[in-house]
């Protein structure tokens, strides 16, 4: 459907009608007329064409964008499956949020980062300030059962509290981390009842990153999960 609107195409279209009546009276040539209709279909054939290239700019535009995230998006989905093959990492893409069960633990009763442990935090930051620039870190800190459950959940948090610290001097923003402690929560142990300073112990001794980019605009959505 074509809606003509303009003031020159009703102005040409009275007069070509003024014309048609006139020559009903014969008080107007009919070459008069046909000019005047040989320019309204230029000028129409003009307009149209005005409005076709404006439509294919657009199109054209959005062509672009989309190319322009299709390319993003597979470029994340190769950071991420990097960090699976080189650190074992295990990412799960919930509804607008990607969580990263990551291979960062730490000794018996101890908050401290462990250095071994700083490559992958650095791999992680880099994919949020990349990927997800607007969106919210929150970091889950766990502990293995020793010791009190009030004890434990101090202790997660502080774990937590640890990785936020580095996250920040790696360039991310400090209000955009949130940090939350689950201490010896059961339903949350890699290894039920695992603890003690022992390797599986440590197995527990951890803590689990979660992007929250449901909010963010400029974030890339990944294509697998």
């Amino acid at each position: 459907m074509q809606i003509r609107t303009s003031a020159g195409w009703t102005m040409r279209t009275g007069a070509v009608l003024a014309l048609v009546a006139l020559t009903g009276c014969g008080y107007a040539k009919r070459k008069d007329v046909d000019a005047q209709m040989a320019q309204l279909r230029t000028d129409m054939e003009t307009g149209d064409q005005g409005v076709e290239n404006r439509l294919n700019t657009k199109i054209d535009a959005t062509d672009q964008r989309v190319a322009s995230l299709e390319q993003r998006a597979q470029a994340l989905e190769g950071e991420l499956q990097s960090m699976r093959s080189e650190f074992n990492a295990q990412i799960d893409n919930m509804k607008g949020m990607l969580s990263f069960n990551l291979p960062v633990h730490f000794d018996f009763n101890s908050a401290d980062l462990r250095s071994a442990d700083e490559s992958v935090l650095s791999r992680f930051a880099n994919v949020v300030k990349e990927y997800y620039p607007n969106a919210v870190v929150t970091v889950e800190g766990f502990t293995d059962p020793s010791g009190s459950a009030s004890y434990n959940l101090r202790l997660g948090k502080n774990r937590a509290e640890s990785v936020k610290s580095y996250l920040e001097g790696q360039g991310l923003t400090g209000d955009a981390i949130k940090v939350v402690s689950y201490g010896e929560s059961r339903d949350r142990q890699v290894l039920p009842g695992a603890q003690g300073p022992g390797e599986e112990g440590m197995q527990n001794r951890r803590v689990s990153l979660v992007i929250d980019y449901s909010g963010d605009p400029l974030a890339v959505r990944p294509i697998t999960d």
